[in-house]
């Protein structure tokens, strides 16, 4: 059986986007986390964007806070491949990851185009390589990458080592993935997955999809998803970030405490996962 405190956790940038990433490094620290995710670049043009990337003060003030707290970063957001993404442009983003020590980037599939979507997916990781990222593809449902099996078909097309699957208990569900087809991918294409809850019962339009995923995810193992079930199809030495968008929760509770929390949720979950099997 896993012990649940085997399981290395990470505080998801999505969870706690009202930070600024030295705050957020620090809100991980104090929450008990052994990483946290970091947001490079916005995810959306609405979305604040923090000047971190390349030499900036609030890059080195991040790199300060990391050393001062010994956490490390998991993962950075977020890449979007684009019809008209110029993968070369992304380097500096890259560099800037490397240079917080994190180990994954999450990359979106939004072009249409899947030949294309393959041959900058193959560019991107030329880039991150030398730099030890591995750009890995999450499935969205309003995506042109849509589930786990269209995801699958990118990365094994894309014939890249390091790059691979980032599984995200909210979207799985809501594309109706299969734990069947979770369980049949190459191990290998896993270095971390997502975690978080909600209702049981799935939106029947985009607005709601959307409004669900970025901002009211529920406590995990409050809600409807099958998270056991995702983590026994999973390999079991997977770092878990818990990525929790809470807008109402947020108004009256400060990140660390929310972070604490979720912490707890989480591991609780787990425990509960391996100990039935």
């Amino acid at each position: 059986m896993t012990q649940a405190h085997s399981r290395a956790l990470s505080l998801s940038a999505l969870t706690a986007l009202e930070l600024a990433p030295p705050q957020m490094v620090q809100c991980a620290a104090d929450a008990g986390y052994d990483f946290v995710g970091l947001r490079l670049l916005p995810a959306t043009d609405h979305e604040v964007r923090h000047e971190i990337v390349g030499d900036t003060p609030l890059k080195r003030e991040t790199l300060a806070v990391l050393k001062g707290t010994g956490m490390r970063v998991l993962d950075v957001e977020i890449l979007r491949l684009k019809p008209d993404t110029d993968v070369a442009s992304y380097k500096p983003m890259l560099e800037t990851a490397a240079e917080l020590g994190a180990r994954y980037v999450l990359v979106a599939g939004n072009d249409p185009d899947k030949a294309r979507t393959v041959d900058n997916l193959g560019k991107l990781c030329d880039l991150a390589a030398p730099l030890g990222l591995s750009p890995s593809v999450e499935p969205m449902p309003w995506t042109e990458v849509k589930n786990i099996t269209q995801g699958a078909r990118v990365v094994k097309a894309s014939g890249k080592r390091n790059t691979g699957l980032i599984i995200d208990p909210l979207h799985f569900d809501r594309a109706a993935s299969s734990l069947d087809e979770l369980r049949a991918l190459p191990r290998e294409w896993f270095g971390y997955v997502q975690f978080c809850d909600a209702p049981a019962e799935r939106p029947t339009d985009l607005d709601t999809l959307l409004f669900q995923a970025r901002c009211e995810r529920m406590i995990p193992g409050e809600g409807g998803i099958d998270l056991a079930g995702i983590l026994r199809a999973l390999p079991d030495h997977l770092p878990i970030s818990i990525e929790v968008p809470t807008e109402q929760w947020a108004k009256t509770t400060p990140a660390v405490e929310r972070a604490r929390r979720l912490r707890e949720a989480t591991l609780a979950v787990v425990e509960q996962a391996y100990a039935t099997i």
